[in-house]
């Protein structure tokens, strides 16, 4: 029998000082995911039964207090199906009057033994798929196939929809687990190309169908793919992808060719904890879906929230998912890290600004909070894990360098924010700045073997002079290559 059987802070997946609100949030995120109308699996009733149990003690102050006697010493049981590391790009603060900056990289990761045990969970997925009239062609022809062959590499327990969209939604294949596959083939295949580009219509019609099967215990996610830019249903967009988020449904981007917006379509994932995938060439959909449906199958948790309260004078100002999946990182409360794969767990760098003020003490506490984790194969809550991550302040800076692991992380992030930069100064009109990192971006490319990247960087910098613009494909092969850096990277080091 599990731990838990013994504490219902841990049946409950939260901290033995957990507020009244929190207690009441984790308690309907675990009844909605045990209830007996839901669920018929062995024992799902009477793990419903016990959350229902510890919400009645820990709901009402005077006999949680009395609950609260009995218990022995709080374990960390956040580490029963999770592990975790933290880096710092420094061992201490130095008393300055100027703002200090530390790089904090989370490691965050399964068990081997819970994925060994653990089976592989299923699926609830929804293609997405733009059918404008610039599909029309090889890209159509290639969305078709790619379509079918994951409809053919459904697992029984898999749920799959596909909607195509234009300036209106259909829903080609409902949601459900397949049993004629041959006619939803031949519904993928009757996919006719017409209409303008409203990412909106598509993406609302696969949140309706990934909620009509939603199930905690499946990954819940859809994968939008389209050639366009959306125009004027942007923040509608961004909208659902918030919804889309609080119900953890997870999304990706896909943008094939040059005319879509990467920036939005990292928007819209990120909020949700996910990102966008560049396909350069149609011939590649067919490899990058199969790669993500990999990816989906090998899920070990499907959200990792970081929680904070945040500090006076200490903020966080970037952060940025190295793996699995490359990405900046939206600053807000709570903070959607992203997914842990079975075989990649989750590394993110945080970058902490820390204000003279907050160093008068002799410690500095730079974040306190706690990971929150949702691992699909386990029907009750995980345990959080709390932060509380503090650096020493002295008069002198210490001479010990940083770990190699932190080293390796920065070194890649800073080839990702030069053409970061480059970008920014391009929008905001300043050519010749942008030239500079993108030349700076060259020079250390080659210094780190990556001569054919390099080039391009150098190409974009001799564009930038010669038209003012990058070329048709330019912005982007630079932001997707130097992400691929990071997560070629980060996979080195995990394996």
């Amino acid at each position: 029998m599990p731990a838990s059987k013994s504490d219902y802070y841990a049946v409950l997946g939260v901290f033995r000082d957990a507020t009244q609100e929190e207690i009441k949030r984790a308690y309907l995120e675990a009844a909605q995911r045990l209830h007996p109308d839901k669920n018929v699996a062995a024992g799902e009733t009477e793990l419903f039964l016990e959350v229902q149990q510890a919400y009645e003690i820990l709901s009402n102050p005077k006999r949680r207090s009395q609950y609260d006697a009995t218990l022995p010493p709080e374990i960390d049981e956040g580490n029963r199906f999770i592990k975790h590391e933290v880096f710092f790009s420094r061992p201490n603060l130095v008393r300055l009057g100027e703002d200090q900056l530390v790089y904090v990289l989370l490691e965050v990761g399964p068990r081997e033994e819970k994925t060994d045990q653990a089976p592989a969970s299923p699926l609830n997925l929804c293609l997405v798929l733009d059918r404008s009239t610039s599909m029309q062609g090889e890209k159509m022809d290639t969305l078709k196939a790619a379509a079918i062959q994951l409809l053919r590499s459904l697992r029984p327990q898999d749920v799959l929809s596909v909607v195509a969209f234009s300036d209106r939604a259909e829903v080609i294949v409902p949601a459900s687990i397949s049993i004629d596959k041959k006619k939803q083939e031949g519904r993928i295949q009757m996919m006719q190309c017409s209409g303008a580009t409203e990412i909106y219509h598509g993406l609302e019609a696969g949140l309706k169908e990934v909620r009509r099967t939603r199930d905690p215990s499946r990954v819940n996610h859809i994968i939008l793919l389209t050639d366009g830019n959306t125009y004027g249903d942007e923040q509608a967009c961004l909208q659902l992808a918030e919804e889309a988020a609080i119900q953890n449904i997870g999304i990706t981007g896909m943008g094939i060719g040059h005319e879509w917006n990467d920036i939005f379509l990292d928007a819209l994932a990120g909020k949700t904890g996910g990102s966008s995938a560049y396909i350069s060439n149609p011939k590649d959909i067919q490899r990058l879906l199969v790669d993500k449906f990999k990816a989906l199958v090998s899920t070990y948790a499907d959200e990792v929230l970081l929680e904070f309260k945040e500090q006076e004078n200490i903020r966080i100002n970037y952060a940025f998912r190295l793996q699995p999946e490359g990405g900046a990182i939206e600053i807000q409360l709570p903070m959607r890290l992203g997914p842990i794969l079975r075989d990649t767990p989750l590394h993110v760098l945080l970058e902490v600004v820390v204000g003279p003020e907050a160093l008068e003490e002799p410690d500095v506490l730079l974040l306190n909070g706690s990971l929150k984790t949702s691992v699909t194969s386990n029907p009750l809550p995980v345990p959080p894990i709390r932060l509380h991550l503090t650096r020493e302040v002295r008069q002198d800076p210490s001479a010990d360098p940083p770990p190699t692991r932190i080293l390796s992380a920065l070194s890649r992030l800073t080839l990702y924010r030069m053409q970061e930069r480059a970008q920014i100064a391009v929008e905001a009109g300043q050519i010749d700045v942008a030239i500079r990192h993108l030349q700076n971006l060259a020079t250390h490319l080659l210094s780190q073997g990556e001569h054919s990247l390099a080039k391009t960087a150098l190409f974009e910098a001799d564009n930038l002079e010669r038209m003012h613009a990058f070329s048709a494909s330019g912005s982007k092969d630079i932001k997707y290559m130097t992400r691929a850096l990071l997560l070629s990277g980060g996979k080195e080091k995990a394996g």
